[in-house]
């Protein structure tokens, strides 16, 4: 996998020498061989294909320039072109792929795309100023090239369908204050969104600490309850939990024991509160003044760099309630939807044209507001006939689905309308808001286009492309589900859990918001931690349990290769899996995902527990077989370079006695050995890297998968974040005025 060329600029003597006739004559002598109508190899033949009718043939000379690019191609052992002459065929073929679609441009036709449970979600906040979970009353939604927002895979059933009615009436109801509510309890883990141990809720001096935003939905009365589990050193003070609330403290409790029993096991304690309806932090945690120094808290009793077992740990929270709610309370929710007071239908139908024209994402017509008006005259009452027209809203094609009108021509433009969501759905995952929705309305969005993206990137709902691009393209949903072999990996917690998947999330989030470069994500030299994360991965001079910035002086650390999050999803429970790995930087940094294994070909015993030494044996006699080496010796090298980071993400030196061999050999001959070397090479490919991150932003962007026809708009897209110092918002910029973002063609009648 080497560097074949430095950049187009390196080829571009050679590409003017070339032309149409070398071209074919260079891949059918290196190429044919293989790829002809007999052999089929990898299911692909190159005969008949002309390099003077592009057109015809873009789908196939695609993926040529995409083997010539990245040296996959010819294979080890066959005939190659020279590194020169490679470079020139490459240069050529992109030249002039690229010119074939700006004459015959291809943005794609996108299909009618449902809201996922994710855009539903945030739909319904930013519509009804209600933030709710509804994890429990939507299911999960199917998944198509890496991402759950793909419009061809998010389907509908009559099911769904009975489920979005049930939802509608709950979030009605809970938005107007008018369900009748029984107590309920939440748990709070480590491990479950919207609580974590970040401790942005929380003061600095404070340990094992959990901080939590809640929906309390009605005024009335609640219970908090700690459950705290731990061995306390009797030469230490009693721990004292601090429980805090909208960051004032509200209680702090000595967590005596009265006997030696009864520290054994774990305990509750439960802080009453009467609170108002709507979100409120609560946070718990117990204050460093009666823990050890970190002289000691981070070794002593405690070889894996965890929390010291004779202290007192944090366990879960509970939140239960409402008792004796007050009825319908005075909520940020009522205030956004009762406009006016007058319970009249004249205040009703005002009421249902500004919400209808949010929730619709366009002006709504006469025909809209009859329906919804039929939905109130129906119910009898202003209240049910109110309720009734906001779950019509909420179950209404208009509300669920975004579609796109043809357009006048074949391939045409997007209107301003569809435009503003496409936008808001790709940087919010929700709908337009006030300021965008008008510009679309009056047709004046175009010209302000870059003026909103650096607004919406600034806005706090652009925490979305962390959420739900980064973690679908990271993989970081897979860190709650991930459960190490709790023998040999004892340190970890979930408290580790969330602090490795928080590391990422505010990584990515300092990225956009920072307006850094993308070439960030590889060779950073920062990364935030807290004191949990700091003491795992051995970095010193990080206290408390909230995250901060820190800047990185081991070269062991830096980049996302090093984050714990992305070495625990590309590990196995009980040991680090090199083709894993390898597989991951392929598909998800360099853009040249590995074929699936012939079926002929036994799959490798690489999930058994065994020592790393062994692993490298196993799949060494994996890569002597001809069918298993074409992919492996692109793959073992990339995930043999990270061996030094153990299953949890922690670096190590040795394992079992025997030293970490993390050295390897690439196609080509490039020789790496651990972490520094594979970020150094990746960050001399940073075009491919920038080509892939562009893949995956444009593939979630657009609801699609991405076509051959797409490619050239991926490079131009690339082109232009490099004309603007490759910041984050350069590559947003160029990819929302990209052919495939602001057009569609129409589908073939």
């Amino acid at each position: 996998m080497p560097r074949l060329f430095p950049s187009l600029l390196f080829a571009a003597s050679a590409v003017l020498a070339q032309d149409a006739a070398t071209v074919q004559t260079a891949l059918q002598q290196y190429c044919q061989g293989c790829h002809n109508n007999q052999s089929r190899t990898a299911g692909f033949s190159l005969e008949g294909v002309s390099t003077t009718d592009l057109a015809s043939h873009a789908g196939k000379l695609e993926k040529v320039l995409r083997k010539l690019k990245t040296g996959e191609m010819p294979p080890k052992g066959l005939p190659r072109p020279k590194p020169a002459a490679n470079a020139a065929l490459a240069a050529w073929l992109e030249t002039r792929l690229d010119e074939n679609i700006r004459r015959f441009p291809n943005p794609g036709t996108p299909t009618v795309h449902r809201l996922n449970r994710a855009e539903y979600t945030s739909a319904v906040r930013d519509l009804f100023d209600l933030d709710l979970d509804h994890a429990a009353s939507l299911p999960a939604d199917d998944s198509g090239y890496g991402f759950d927002n793909i419009g061809s895979v998010l389907t509908v059933s009559p099911l769904l369908m009975e489920k979005y009615m049930a939802t509608a009436r709950r979030v009605v109801r809970q938005a107007l204050g008018t369900m009748k509510l029984t107590p309920v309890v939440e748990k709070y883990t480590f491990a479950r969104p919207g609580a974590s141990d970040s401790g942005e809720a929380l003061p600095l001096s404070v340990r094992s600490g959990m901080a939590i935003r809640h929906y309390f939905p009605v005024d009335g009365d609640y219970v908090v309850t700690v459950r705290v589990r731990g061995n306390p050193d009797p030469t230490l003070p009693a721990a004292k939990l601090d429980v805090r609330l909208d960051g004032a403290r509200w209680k702090l409790i000595d967590t005596v024991y009265s006997n030696a029993e009864e520290s054994q096991a774990s305990r509750n304690f439960e802080v009453p509160l009467t609170l108002k309806a709507g979100f409120h932090e609560i946070g718990a945690a117990f204050l460093t003044e009666s823990a050890r120094p970190e002289t000691t808290a981070g070794t002593a009793g405690n070889r894996f760099g965890g929390p010291p077992p004779s202290l007192t740990q944090l366990e879960y929270v509970l939140i239960g309630g409402p008792f004796q709610p007050k009825g319908a309370s005075d909520t940020p929710s009522r205030r956004r939807i009762l406009l006016c007071a007058e319970k009249t239908a004249a205040c009703a139908d005002r009421i249902l044209a500004d919400l209808a024209r949010r929730a619709y994402r366009r002006p709504v017509t006469n025909a809209d507001l009859a329906a919804l008006k039929r939905l109130y005259a129906g119910a009898g009452t202003f209240d049910a006939g109110l309720e009734m027209a906001l779950r019509g809203i909420l179950v209404s094609p208009n509300f669920l689905f975004r579609m796109e009108a043809n357009g006048p021509a074949a391939v045409s433009k997007v209107s301003d309308l569809e435009l503003a969501s496409r936008l808001s759905f790709f940087l919010w995952s929700s709908l337009p808001d006030e300021e965008l929705l008008r510009l679309a309305e009056q047709k004046r969005l175009r010209p302000v286009l870059a003026a909103q993206v650096r607004r919406m990137l600034a806005d706090p709902k652009a925490k979305a492309l962390v959420d739900n691009f980064a973690g679908q393209w990271l993989h970081l949903r897979n860190i709650p589900s991930w459960r190490p072999d709790p023998e040999k990996y004892p340190q970890f917690d979930d408290s580790l859990r969330s602090a490795l998947q928080k590391e990422t999330e505010l990584f990515f989030g300092y990225i956009v918001r920072e307006d850094r470069r993308v070439t960030d994500f590889l060779n950073a030299d920062y990364t935030f931690l807290n004191e949990r994360l700091a003491r795992h991965y051995g970095v010193p001079g990080v206290r408390g349990s909230y995250f901060r910035r820190v800047a990185l002086t081991n070269p062991e650390r830096g980049g996302l290769l090093s984050h714990g999050s992305i070495l625990t999803v590309t590990s196995y429970p009980t040991r680090t899996s090199p083709v894993l790995r390898g597989k991951w930087i392929l598909e998800n940094i360099v853009g040249a995902p590995p074929p699936p294994p012939p079926p002929d070909i036994p799959d490798l015993a690489d999930s058994a527990n065994g020592s790393a030494k062994d692993l490298r044996a196993a799949l060494q006699a994996h890569r002597a077989k001809a069918a298993c080496a074409s992919c492996h010796d692109r793959l073992d090298p990339l995930g043999f370079a990270l061996e030094n980071y153990d299953a949890t993400g922690r670096f190590r030196a040795e394992e079992g006695g025997a030293t970490i061999d993390a050295s390897g050999a690439l196609p080509g001959g490039v020789m790496l050995n651990g972490p520094g070397d594979l970020k150094r090479i990746l960050s001399e490919r940073q075009d491919e890297f920038v080509d892939c991150l562009t893949e995956k932003l444009l593939t979630y962007a657009l609801g699609r998968g991405l076509e051959h026809y797409d490619m050239p708009a991926v490079r131009q897209i690339r082109r232009e974040t490099a004309r603007g110092s490759y910041q984050f918002s350069a590559l947003v910029n160029a990819l929302v005025n990209s052919v495939p973002f602001q057009m569609r063609r129409s589908p073939e009648r």
